[in-house]
């Protein structure tokens, strides 16, 4: 049986993988997330189908990255919805699927796409249409490791995962094994409001983490969760966040104050998007496979976003932590108390 933390709140079940019933809210939303990326961080990727019923269009997103090399990235914000039921999306240049093969423990997504090639990541923000195309084909499955982690206040849900398949650029095939995450989540969510910083990677040493903090001006007990090496995912409290940006906009690097584990997540290639609301407001999207960087010498790969809504400079961007957690445990310093004590190495 997979695990699935408990925050006595809402219950989660398998049958929440599949669709929901829309609200009334025009920016109502039902997403779907899959991340990867190689134990080396040689390459990653990630895949995003937003459904909006009440707006009357569905979002694709879809990238691969390799650092030191273009981003490759398809991204349509104004697709025509899946058929009633359905997740697979018909569009210009895009064949996607995505199948819950066992609910809350694995499942599967294809893609066969004419994407951008981007030098630049920048690119993204101005339009795709001008850029150099290059096939996109993806074939890979996302199978559970550790547990499933529902966010205590929300319909949402995270879950840690191994994943495997074929990624295809053009001619070239590459193989992928390597770890990454999944979500699903339903709801209103405006991008243009609230900026946040949402993270989740592996280290070397097979301790995964998840991290989430919106920049709301005062603290919360963020959703955050840890699985040991070989272990079960539990939730994790004292999670925040500081971000440092450069003059392009661009983030240069983010602490995380994991308690047990503090880290430092580093960009290596960005694959961003920019989306644009109903009445013309525009947010930015940087999504980079990162490098994280453990204060006890750590290594691992993963993915890290920072949404960047109008007026996003002056959110803050710093620590908003538990007020119910000691300075002692927001700096990492009383490894044991949580189930990353002891966990030591070198990383990979």
């Amino acid at each position: 049986m997979v695990k699935i933390v408990d925050h006595g709140t809402w219950q989660l079940a398998g049958a929440d993988e599949g669709l929901h019933p829309s609200g009334p809210e025009l920016l109502w939303n039902e997403s779907f997330y899959f991340d990867f990326a190689a134990p080396d961080g040689s390459i990653g990727g990630y895949v995003r189908l937003g459904l909006y019923p009440n707006w009357d269009r569905a979002w694709y997103w879809a990238c691969v990255v390799r650092p030191g090399q273009p981003a490759i990235l398809v991204a349509d914000n104004a697709a025509s919805l899946p058929a009633y039921g359905s997740t697979d999306l018909r569009a210009a240049g895009i064949a996607a699927t995505q199948e819950i093969a066992q609910p809350l423990r694995s499942a599967r997504v294809g893609l066969d796409a004419a994407a951008a090639v981007l030098p630049e990541p920048a690119a993204a923000y101005s339009g795709l249409e001008a850029a150099e195309q290059a096939r996109l084909v993806l074939d890979l499955e996302w199978v559970t490791a550790g547990g499933v982690y529902p966010y205590k206040d929300l319909p949402r849900y995270e879950i840690p995962c191994e994943v495997t398949g074929t990624v295809c650029i053009g001619d070239a095939k590459t193989t992928v094994g390597g770890f990454g995450e999944r979500d699903h989540s339903w709801g209103e969510r405006d991008w243009w409001q609230i900026s946040w910083l949402w993270t989740s990677g592996r280290l070397g040493d097979g301790t995964a983490f998840h991290g989430m903090q919106a920049n709301i001006g005062f603290p919360i007990g963020w959703p955050s969760f840890a699985v040991p090496p070989s272990g079960e995912l539990s939730h994790v409290p004292g999670f925040c966040a500081h971000t440092d940006f450069g003059a392009d906009d661009f983030p240069q690097r983010s602490r995380l104050r994991l308690p047990g584990v503090p880290l430092t997540a580093i960009p290596l290639a960005f694959a961003p998007v920019a989306m644009t609301s109903p009445d013309g407001r525009v947010a930015h999207f940087p999504r980079a496979l990162c490098e994280f960087a453990a204060d006890d010498g750590r290594t691992g790969y993963g993915w890290t976003e920072w949404n960047q809504p109008p007026g996003w400079r002056d959110h803050g961007w710093s620590y908003l932590a538990d007020p119910g957690l000691s300075g002692a445990e927001l700096s990492g310093t009383d490894l044991s108390a949580t189930d990353l004590a002891g966990r030591g190495g070198d990383g990979e």
